[in-house]
């Protein structure tokens, strides 16, 4: 959460928003995405917006970050089971994710966050960076349990996962989908083989 003036948040017309900025997003592209049309879709008014936060990408950091605490599979990495199978199910969620609600609000904010650090920074915290940590500890597991090769780079099989999902959103030339989470991870348990 960002801003602290004025009311407490209504959670009803938070979810809302968050909701809305999503969809607008996914709809029209990140650069249509505007605070008045998330107002006026949401059924708020603008200065409840910006009372709450300073801009658009702020409502789409928050709006991701809310998506992922609802969905248990992209912080599962300490949850017991095959450890290709929780790689599966990250990716595919993720991926999944990326394909019907996220993806133009993650294009769009790394589009940003190239010219504001600051911006980067925030990106990397909230949503890449807990993606990646919860990957790079099931991959981890798998290397402790014997199932990978240990001193093989964890994080050079988690910049491959999830370059390919980056790829693919940037380039619409392939679905980021189940199918390619499934691809990638049977090529990270080829490359990690012991």
């Amino acid at each position: 959460m960002t801003g602290t003036r004025g009311r407490p948040r209504s959670e009803d017309a938070r979810r809302a928003i968050l909701r809305t900025a999503l969809e607008l997003c996914e709809r029209h592209g990140y650069q249509e995405l505007t605070i008045k049309s998330i107002a006026e879709t949401a059924g708020v008014g603008r200065q409840t917006l910006y009372r709450w936060w300073p801009d658009k990408a702020s409502i789409l950091l928050e709006s991701l970050t809310d998506l992922a605490a609802r969905h248990p599979a992209l912080d599962a990495a300490d949850e017991p089971g095959p450890v290709l199978d929780g790689v599966e199910e990250l990716l595919t969620t993720t991926f999944e994710l990326a394909r019907s609600v996220t993806g133009q609000a993650l294009v769009g904010l790394m589009s940003d966050a190239q010219r504001d650090p600051a911006l980067s920074a925030r990106l990397q915290e909230t949503v890449i960076g807990p993606r990646r940590a919860a990957l790079r500890t099931l991959l981890q597991r798998g290397v402790d349990a014997g199932e990978f090769a240990a001193g093989t780079s964890l994080d050079l099989a988690v910049d491959f996962a999830f370059g390919a999902m980056w790829y693919r959103l940037l380039g619409r030339h392939a679905p980021v989908d189940a199918a390619l989470a499934r691809e990638v991870t049977a090529a990270i348990a080829a490359t990690l083989a012991p």
